[in-house]
């Protein structure tokens, strides 16, 4: 079977040359040839999985199936262990394979990617990451359409740029979080969550901000207990990629950028993969996290709630109305995310008797130090689209209908 084995790498490699040349007419034919052959589709958790079996007496080569299925696996399981040491991650690759190929190939990823994890001990897997690979139901697929969409997958993987390393990889992931902060971490989100949800279901504004505002300051004096836990030698800033989807990406991450900024954080937007990198405080990138996703439903809810609109000659302006409607509406809650977190501030150490300002600007500017080597070459770009005045006007008064200050919502 040797002679099989070196057979089947060798159509593989070929197969990605030719889609690398765009020969898609000898694609088809070399994906013809791997899939000549009999017998089961292959072992679980593999590509052509989703294969249907053939039919008893088809194809000439017995055994062949699962030299070629062994092979491409893995083929894609170094693949995908080359993109964690070039600093990607399970949602990252998963996100890409959707976005360039479809909901197929990102499902195929996701299999893969969990396949690889269960190659490591629990402990030195990241804990982020088995949060970022959903689970999958498996699903037949003609062999020639599994093993198209496995090596489509295989090129896209083999051709992802270098990131920035945003911690360690698996095996080399050491858990080391003290089981009373992860405790209060989690009561703390839990309560968050809470809250948000509760301003994602109002359909008052004034109530969905009132909800937010507090879910912030709450957040805010979670970090400072974290920092007050941590003035100390401590861990210093990671990171996190948020995944951003269409429409109106720019607008949705300059979003995530104001929500980052008023958590000590930094958002740097990769418009070319669909994601922003965020880096800081760990206690802070779960509060940018969770605040945006609440912010961006609450957002769309308002969008979809004002409806369709049209210029006077009928021609319709729903895009410029919904471009300007999030850039107002972000303008507007970073500056009262600013203030709900100054506040907290302010209320924090009085009531701790200290300045807490000199020891967040510390942490601030670590942060800073961390996205200054990790982007040498960051720019900065102003938002553009087409402007609307109405939806200028509406995405302010969405973002700001309630008071902040809220008392007695943080401990509720």
């Amino acid at each position: 079977m040797q002679g099989a084995a070196e057979h089947a790498r060798e159509l593989i490699g070929r197969a990605i040359g030719l889609l690398h040349h765009d020969d898609q007419a000898g694609f088809d034919t070399c994906v013809a040839v791997l899939a000549d052959g009999d017998g089961p589709a292959v072992r679980s958790g593999g590509p052509a999985s989703r294969a249907a079996t053939p039919a008893d007496g088809d194809g000439p080569a017995p055994g062949w199936s699962r030299t070629v299925d062994r092979e491409l696996n893995a083929t894609i399981a170094r693949s995908i262990g080359a993109l964690w040491r070039n600093g990607w991650q399970p949602a990252d690759v998963i996100r890409v394979a959707g976005r360039r190929l479809g909901t197929p190939h990102a499902d195929l990823a996701a299999e893969q990617i969990a396949s690889e994890l269960r190659n490591y001990p629990n402990d030195t897997v990241p804990e982020r990451w088995p949060a970022q690979v959903p689970a999958v139901t498996g699903r037949k697929e003609p062999r020639l359409v599994a093993l198209g969409h496995a090596l489509e997958l295989l090129q896209v993987l083999t051709t992802l740029p270098r990131l920035e390393q945003l911690g360690p990889i698996p095996g080399q992931a050491r858990r080391t979080s003290p089981a009373r902060q992860s405790t209060a971490d989690d009561k703390t989100l839990t309560r968050v969550r809470a809250l948000l949800a509760k301003a994602e279901s109002t359909s008052f504004e004034a109530e969905a901000q009132t909800f937010t505002a507090a879910a912030q300051r709450l957040m805010a004096k979670h970090s400072i207990d974290v920092a007050m836990l941590e003035a100390g030698p401590h861990a210093g800033p990671s990171g996190i990629r948020v995944g951003i989807d269409a429409p109106y990406e720019q607008a949705k991450a300059s979003l995530l950028s104001v929500v980052a900024d008023a958590n000590r954080c930094r958002a740097i937007w990769s418009d070319d993969l669909g994601f922003s990198t965020v880096l800081g405080f760990e206690a802070d990138l779960d509060a940018v996290e969770l605040l945006f996703t609440s912010l961006l439903v609450q957002a769309t809810t308002s969008i979809v709630q004002a409806g369709t609109k049209k210029h006077g000659s009928g021609r319709s302006r729903s895009r410029s109305f919904r471009e300007s409607f999030l850039q107002a509406f972000t303008v507007r809650v970073g500056e009262r995310l600013d203030e709900a977190t100054a506040e907290t501030v302010r209320e924090e150490g009085q009531a701790r008797g200290t300045d807490l300002v000199p020891l967040l600007a510390a942490r601030t500017a670590e942060v800073e130090s961390v996205v200054e080597a990790m982007f040498p070459t960051l720019t900065r770009s102003r938002v553009r689209g087409a402007y609307d005045h109405e939806g200028w006007t509406a995405g302010r008064a969405a973002a700001d209908q309630a008071r902040l200050g809220v008392r007695g919502q943080v401990g509720s």
